[in-house]
């Protein structure tokens, strides 16, 4: 199943977190928090303004973007956890 975000929403797929620090202790699942990174996976037409014009989004499909710890709505698509959230949760881009 494809799944189509609606006007200025996108759809993130969270990154995995690291359970090993930099000097090698493994982090116990428990203890990890959930990752604030993510890859774009699809993205809706854009916001529409008030003239009914419709401005493009400035993420595209593979872009991986920060965002809050609390940003957009979690949901299950073929058994997959992903993220519905708006543009504008949406923190920055990493280059």
């Amino acid at each position: 199943m494809q799944l189509r975000p609606l006007q200025d929403r996108v759809v993130v797929q969270r990154l995995e977190e690291e359970t090993k620090t930099a000097g090698g202790i493994i982090i116990p699942d428990t203890h990890t928090e959930k990752p604030s990174q993510g890859k774009i996976v699809a993205v809706g037409t854009g916001y529409r303004l008030q003239d009914g014009s419709v401005r493009n989004l400035d993420v595209k499909v593979g872009d991986v973007v920060l965002f809050g710890k609390y940003s957009g709505q979690e949901v299950k698509i073929d058994g997959k956890p992903v993220l519905i959230m708006k543009e504008d949760e949406i923190l920055g881009v990493l280059q």
